[in-house]
């Protein structure tokens, strides 16, 4: 990358467009005076066009070569791109398995666009797309391509509900900016309390997370400039007054955590230096509320905190020079890829990318699949199905990792 900025650098000082710009400005000026000099006295428009030719002429010959450092430094920052990146084949479409599903695709490319808060792109984009349908070609793995799964037959049949789905995202975003920008928790409280039982039901923390925060905003407000407990808008006697109304319906649920934000009380004066202050002076407090309020409004509706589609273009990105470098390894020992729904070699992804638990076998060494699902025996050890077929043979066995015996009828499938 050090060539790259060397020639940025370099372009940056020898590329001068103000000069450019003013010398082009010049020759519109004298093409717009002409004209005026011609609208005026249209029996002058000979001598006017004869006397304007060679200034016009030197004007433009001086801004193209102001141009030239430009042209010359744009050609030398190519050619350093082009060394730096060099053009490699993508992988071929031959195992492609989104190839027959594009209305699948394209709902993904709306839902990001709504999710991002980009509603008069979103609109546009699915208006286009449903005027001009998408034509799925058969592949091999999907010979019928027109017989939709559901989740893509809304946006292919032109069902897809946009408008509710801005309305709600538009609600979002209108509360995260209250959060983040404005430092207002009401909006968030209010909503986490209008789906307070749907919110329980899903064990979420977002109602008292909320609560407790505002506790804390009422404490911390006029602590540091007060001498005493007066009764002051906001302060210790504000925030105890807010915990004695709010937090009686959490206690059942999370009483240690209410006693420890009563117990600060005691250090009101010097809250700053007591074991109470992770609560009460936490840096990254605002972003944590926003974040989980972000990821349960999304859970609400069934969707994933995180943009599918930014997740898969990024996790491809990663994948695809190790896919490159297999693919030419495969080409050179002419083998194929045998299966499309697994890699042949494990890609490096971040963890925050990693969604399902796997399980290998510790006696094939072999990592689980539908078919060959793991199994739990009596004993809690755990095995693959084809393990414990090949242990049993169908009747009492011992299980491979301690001595308790079993029959395989016994064993329960495990689900990750």
């Amino acid at each position: 990358m050090d060539d790259l900025r060397e020639q940025m650098d370099l372009f940056e000082r020898s590329a001068n467009l103000s000069t450019s710009i003013s010398d082009v400005q010049k020759a519109i000026d004298m093409l717009t005076a002409a004209r005026e000099r011609i609208a005026a006295d249209p029996q002058k428009a000979p001598l006017v066009l004869a006397k304007l030719q060679d200034p016009f002429k030197k004007t433009m010959d001086a801004a193209q070569k102001d141009l030239k450092p430009i042209y010359s430094g744009l050609n030398k920052y190519g050619k350093a791109l082009d060394k730096k990146f060099k053009d490699k084949p993508l992988p071929s479409a031959e195992n492609d398995a989104l190839s027959s599903h594009p209305s699948l695709i394209n709902r993904a490319i709306a839902m990001h666009l709504l999710r991002e808060g980009q509603f008069s792109v979103a609109t546009t984009f699915i208006e286009e797309a449903n005027r001009r349908p998408p034509h799925p070609e058969p592949t091999p793995n999907v010979p019928n391509p027109h017989m939709k799964e559901s989740w893509e037959k809304d946006f292919a049949e032109g069902t897809f509900d946009s408008e509710k789905l801005q309305q709600q995202f538009a609600e979002m975003y209108h509360i995260l900016h209250q959060l983040r920008d404005k430092r207002n928790l009401q909006p968030a409280i209010q909503w986490a309390r209008d789906r307070s039982h749907l919110l329980e039901a899903r064990g979420s923390n977002l109602e008292f997370e909320l609560c407790r925060l505002q506790f804390v905003c009422h404490f911390i407000d006029n602590v540091q400039d007060d001498d005493a407990m007066d009764d002051s808008p906001n302060g210790p006697l504000h925030a105890w007054d807010y915990a004695r109304r709010e937090f009686s319906k959490f206690h059942p649920r999370y009483a240690r955590e209410v006693q420890q934000l009563m117990g600060a009380m005691a250090y009101w004066q010097n809250v700053e230096d007591s074991p109470y202050r992770r609560y009460f002076y936490n840096d990254s407090a605002w972003e944590e509320v926003a974040h989980s309020f972000n990821r349960e409004f999304c859970s609400l509706l069934g969707l994933s905190a995180d943009s599918p589609l930014f997740i898969a273009a990024t996790a491809g990105a990663i994948a695809l020079p190790y896919l490159l470098k297999l693919q030419t390894i495969m080409k050179e020992k002419r083998t194929e890829w045998t299966t499309q729904n697994e890699l042949p070699v494990e890609i490096p992804l971040p963890s925050a990318y990693h969604f399902h638990s796997i399980f290998v076998c510790p006696v094939s060494k072999e990592q689980s699949t539908d078919a060959n699902p793991p199994m739990m025996l009596p004993c809690a050890h755990v095995i693959a199905q084809e393990s414990l077929e090949k242990v049993s043979k169908n009747t009492r066995f011992k299980c491979p990792y301690c001595p308790t015996e079993s029959h395989p009828r016994d064993a329960r499938k495990v689900v990750l």
